[in-house]
Formats: C-alpha cells, structure tokens, sequence
C-alpha cells in the first residue's frame, strides 16, 4: 500500500497526521509520503517521525492581505502541477488530505487523476482547503457529526490521540488543581488573565489550598512565574508540558483553547474544561469546536474579551468547588471521545485502497 498524505501548517493538522502514518505503516506496511509546505511545523515533526517529506510552495487565501492573496493565487497551479509529479512519482493508491496550506493542491491534483481521496476533517466547520475540494473526495474522516453535513461519504471517527489520554484515572482526592494551557506556544491572553494579581488574589481567597499548573510557552515563561511567586500561591510553570496525559490526571479543571486536538484529548480524558477559543483562528473554528462541547454538557465557554479577572475567577470558583457538576462534565466530555480513532481511519483508507490491501 502507497499513501499520500498531504497537508500540515499546524500541530493540529500534522500530529494527528503522523498518527495516521504510523497506524497504516503498522497495521498494513503501508509506504507513506508526506507533502507540505517550508512555512509549516510538518518541516521539523514529519522528518523527526521518520517518513519522506516533499515540499510544495502555497500560502493562505484566508483571513490575509489582498496582496498574500494574490501571491497565493499566483503560485496555486504551479502548486497543483507540482503534486501531480509527485503523484507521477510516487503513484499512491490513496491521497489523504489533513488540511493546512499544502492539501487543497495536493487533493486538487489527486482528483483531477481519479485518485482515491480521504479528507481528514477534526473541525466542527471544514477548513478552507477541505471545504473547497468536499464535494469531490471519495470519503472524509471527521470528529463532529455536525461536519458530515459538507462530506458526500462522510464517517464520524474522532481525532487520533494518544493511548495515554483514554488511561487517566479520575481525580478524587487531593488539592483542588488547575491545569492552564493555551498550546505548544502558549496563548498571551489567557496567561495575563490568570496572572493578574486581582486573578491570583480570587482563586486563592475564593478556592483555599488550590494548586495551578500551569504551561505558558517560551515567551510569558518569565513574567508568569514572577507572577506566581510574588502571588503566594501555589503553582507550576512550565514553558512546555511533555507528560501532557499524567498532567492532565492531577487537574480537577483545565482552561485552555478548543484547537481540535486539545479538543480531542479532552474528551479521551473526560476532563472539563472552560474554553477560551482563540478569535482570531480560521474560520472561528476554535469557538465552533468549544460550542459543540457546551451543548453536550462538556465544557464552559469563555470569549476572549470577557477574561476580566472577576468573571474569570467567579467560573473557575463554582465549577472546582462543585463535585458533582464536574463529574457530570467528565461523563458529557467522555461520552464524545473515539478510542479507535486512528484505526477506524486506518480501515478507511485500507478500503478505499482496494480489496487486496484490506
């Protein structure tokens, strides 16, 4: 079996990407090439994970300037013609699309060849690439039943995540914790609205013997743990998390951005969490995602703007004190997860493939 597999940009589009890979790899032998773009973190991950990496020159049609646009528009059928020698080249038997600036080329190039064709969707909302080749793909992989909507021949199979999220016990002793996060990079806005002194001074007084943990990438590393330590409270700060699953099995409550992987691994770990979706993301598509979650009981909602320190505070403070409407949340969040994600996805692309390959 000889796969394709296109797309990237993100941690979002590539991680559960590489899942993927690794299962049809495992599972079928499969030989798999991957096709992105130099501006994207597949670049470092795809190369890391020990599968071919070819690149391919696009940019963003959404959300930039006039001018990115064109240049976009410019470069999308040299883009298109470049996927298709590597098609030529390499001669799969299925192209999966993950999203991101490199999968709308590659999915266009497939198509033209009456290739069969995956999209892989974890958004409530299909991203601009997938949403402009749907009706064309031969089937599509999505998180949320509400995405099948944009899909011909669509299978809810939820996002890959890893093994260890759908392990994690659920906290019933110890002091009540908060786990903070905004990503591998952090996220400024929901850093400086938990540390502000105001914030700080609430939880402490509102919530006696809490404990935060708390990721704040690279950049707010410094003034975050300034803001802890002259704070009195107890708290972690990390610049990154690498035991993410045993971190999440300490917290009590998470805040943190609705990414769809994030989203995800809050579901495999029936954990609540109050949502802060990033605004200026692609689509909305952060707060679409962290609606979907409200609705079925999961999670709360926090637009960025409202991240004054007394609402803040005020929602954190009646959903940690209140053990009964966070087990009710865990079960809300839990009931949404898909622990055979990958290998669901897996069994797509081995039945679009051809029967020999199954």
């Amino acid at each position: 079996m000889r796969i394709i597999i296109a797309g990237g940009g993100t941690g979002g589009h590539v991680i559960p990407a590489l899942a993927i890979a690794q299962q049809l790899k495992k599972q079928f032998g499969a030989e798999i090439l991957f096709i992105g773009t130099a501006r994207g973190i597949e670049t470092r991950l795809v190369p890391q994970a020990g599968f071919p990496l070819e690149l391919i020159q696009v940019g963003a049609l959404k959300n930039v300037s006039l001018m990115t646009r064109a240049k976009t528009m410019f470069d999308l059928p040299r883009a298109i013609a470049a996927s298709s020698r590597m098609l030529t080249d390499f001669d799969p038997e299925v192209v999966i699309g993950v999203g991101g600036y490199a999968s709308g080329p590659a999915m266009v190039a497939a198509i033209r060849r009456r290739l069969p064709t995956l999209a892989f969707e974890p958004n409530v909302v299909p991203g601009f690439a997938n949403r402009m080749i749907a009706r064309w793909v031969s089937a599509a992989a999505v998180h949320f039943e509400e995405t099948c909507r944009y899909f011909p021949n669509c299978r809810v199979t939820g996002v890959p995540v890893r093994a260890a999220f759908f392990s994690i016990p659920a906290k019933t002793e110890g002091q009540p914790t908060l786990l903070v996060f905004g990503g591998s990079q952090g996220a400024r806005a929901i850093n400086q609205a938990i540390t502000m002194p105001e914030s700080l001074a609430g939880l402490r007084a509102r919530i006696p013997g809490i404990h935060i943990i708390h990721q704040t990438g690279q950049r707010d590393y410094d003034h975050v743990l300034a803001a802890y330590q002259q704070s009195g409270i107890s708290g972690e700060v990390h610049k990154f998390i690498d035991d993410m699953p045993g971190t999440f099995g300490r917290a009590d409550l998470l805040v943190c951005r609705s990414g769809a992987s994030t989203v995800g691994e809050i579901t495999a770990a029936g954990k609540p969490a109050i949502f802060v979706p990033f605004p200026a993301a692609a689509d909305d598509h952060q707060n679409v995602n962290a609606r979907a979650l409200e609705r079925a009981g999961a999670a709360i909602v926090v637009e960025e703007s409202n991240l004054g320190a007394a609402y803040l505070v005020d929602t954190i403070a009646a959903l940690i004190g209140d053990a009964r409407r966070l087990g009710s949340m865990s079960a809300a969040a839990k009931s949404l997860a898909h622990p055979k994600a990958v290998e669901e996805i897996a069994e797509m692309v081995a039945q679009l493939s051809g029967p020999a390959d199954v």
